[in-house]
């Protein structure tokens, strides 16, 4: 051990000296305050012996030089005049002893012993307090500590963070201190003391001044002191924000843009999608009819950096061949009989943002090559004018026929194919992704029991299993229109089989519930009215049959 002997008499200094030297010490001795103040801050001591008379100061000087300098070795005074005050005032500065003179050598000795074991124990102290600051400051969460009666004890970096707490704020009671939570914090400590246990509150929104709010999750638990007594509670406070985004994308990947579906078919057509939103180039989507080819169109557009201009929408399909020329491009007064004013087109229209060609294998020939040229040069004239209009506009067509086939047919310009085929987008058939049945049936049951204001939450086995069964020629529309039938004719919280519309009678038939090969007997129904505690709702739900066939069936019976 390191020790410092302070004492203005020589031969204290020399016995002192010797003792500790012939007990293996390490030995050093000042004669005065000055020199043992530049010794302590020149060399560390593990000891340090201090006389209380040291000429014009004392040793109370030394220990007080000491402890505001930070350091926290043992003190031990010595006197051989003690007083009640003087010993007070050493204990007060923190003096770890206080021996009289004339020192005895084991008296001596057994205090460098007790201050050794001293010292050791407050080394361990400080170094586990030291790694438990480290890992306060490397924790992200923040950590919150309150005594039993809400007054804050500890906290760490992150509280200041997270919470908006500092460490100035320690002493003062947390349920005094307006916090970013609107108080379901303090709340949570509270319970969390008052009930003597564990208490959690998931996803709170936690907003600060002028930054937006985050997500958190407060997790409290008691603390108890060294005999299992309730002394406080800990909180911690876990910043979730990034999670509920990346959960809430997930929410809208599976809804992309009021596009149902998480298959792995539609999930690739969404990446897609997000990778074509910004590009300019034409973009030709080709799929069956129903599966939802303006919705896709909407993505593109409204994904991108065109959204805040037009999408307009053409049917070419819908219009004959001289109205549709009109409507594209627009027309003059005069041009045409019925003609009174000028109109402009859809390109003109949609100048900035985006057209969206519906049915654009069904325009005629002469139409194509009109069409041809805008795509080409950016620029047409109005029915009736000679003046080009040059627009820019993004092209998205759309097809559910083969136009590849229809280009060897001869009934479709090979050139304006390659035009509009720049990038082709493929929509699954719903017969492809029988994975999304069940989000889309859902979604389409909330639509039309809030349309037709009825409470229709579920669809029954069988029928479910009829929809996977289902080749689904009419795709999402065909699903569609099922289910808005079947939910114009349910009067109970579950679609039936016999709700369904006669186009799924075949099915119905070979799909009918049975047991064993035969009709629903009594005794099958009354074994699920057993199961089901006698609510026939739900043992009706059970069958995959309506509530009024079981009254049915049992009157027949």
């Amino acid at each position: 051990m390191k020790i410092l002997v302070v004492d203005d008499e020589e031969c204290i200094r020399f016995t002192f000296e010797s003792f500790l030297v012939e007990a293996g010490h390490d030995v050093t001795c000042a004669g005065s305050f000055t020199e043992a103040i530049d010794l302590i801050y020149r060399h560390g001591f593990d000891i340090i012996y201090s006389d209380i008379m040291l000429g014009g100061k004392t040793g109370i000087d030394v220990l007080r030089a000491v402890r505001d300098s930070g350091c926290d070795v043992p003190v031990i005074m010595i006197t051989g005049n003690p007083t009640v005050d003087s010993a007070a005032e050493a204990v007060r500065l923190g003096a770890f002893d206080y021996l009289r003179k004339p020192v005895d050598q084991g008296v001596l000795l057994r205090s460098v012993g007790t201050a050794t074991r001293f010292r050791s124990l407050q080394q361990e102290k400080k170094k586990y307090q030291s790694n438990l600051e480290a890992i306060f400051r490397s924790v992200r969460d923040s950590i919150i500590t309150v005594d039993r009666d809400m007054v804050l004890l500890e906290l760490n970096d992150a509280a200041g963070d997270i919470c908006g707490l500092g460490r100035d704020l320690c002493g003062r009671k947390i349920d005094g201190i307006r916090t970013t939570c609107g108080g379901k914090c303090i709340a949570v400590l509270k319970e969390a003391i008052t009930k003597n246990m564990p208490v959690e509150l998931c996803r709170v929104a936690c907003g600060r001044d002028g930054r937006d709010s985050r997500i958190v999750t407060l997790n409290a638990s008691p603390l108890m002191d060294g005999e299992g007594n309730l002394c406080g509670a800990v909180m911690v406070v876990r910043d979730e924000s990034r999670l509920d985004r990346l959960e809430r994308d997930l929410r809208e990947r599976r809804q992309f843009h009021n596009i149902i579906g998480g298959s792995d078919r539609m999930q690739q057509l969404y990446a897609l999608i997000e990778n074509l939103a910004d590009v300019q180039s034409t973009v030709l989507i080709s799929s069956e009819s129903g599966t939802g080819k303006e919705l896709v169109a909407e993505a593109l557009h409204y994904k991108g950096n065109r959204s805040a201009k037009p999408l307009v929408k053409v049917n070419c399909s819908a219009l004959p061949d001289n109205l549709l020329e009109s409507e594209l491009f627009g027309h003059v007064r005069g041009a045409f009989t019925g003609a009174l004013k000028d109109k402009a087109g859809r390109f003109e229209m949609a100048d900035g943002g985006t057209i969206f060609l519906d049915e654009i294998g069904e325009i005629s020939p002469a139409m194509q090559v009109k069409l041809l040229r805008v795509l080409q040069e950016r620029e047409f004239e109005r029915v009736g004018d000679s003046r080009s209009i040059k627009v820019d506009v993004r092209v998205i067509a759309a097809t559910n026929r083969d136009l590849a086939e229809r280009v060897r047919q001869g009934a479709f310009r090979e050139d304006l194919y390659y035009r509009l085929n720049v990038v082709k987008l493929s929509i699954p058939p719903l017969r492809e992704r029988l994975d999304d049945l069940e989000p889309l049936t859902d979604f389409f049951l909330k639509k039309f029991s809030a349309k037709f204001n009825k409470r229709i939450s579920s669809v029954s086995p069988d029928v479910l299993e009829a929809f996977r069964s289902h080749p689904w020629p009419g795709n999402v529309r065909e699903l569609e229109h099922a289910l808005e039938y079947a939910c114009i004719m349910c009067r109970d919280h579950c679609i039936t089989s016999e709700h369904l519309s006669p186009d799924f009678t075949p099915i119905q038939a070979c799909l009918a519930p049975t047991v064993n090969g035969e009709a629903f007997s009594r005794e099958a129904i009354a074994a699920a009215l057993e199961k089901t505690g006698g609510n026939k709702s739900k043992a009706a739900r059970l069958l995959g049959i309506s509530r009024r066939t079981i009254y049915r069936k049992i009157d027949d019976e």
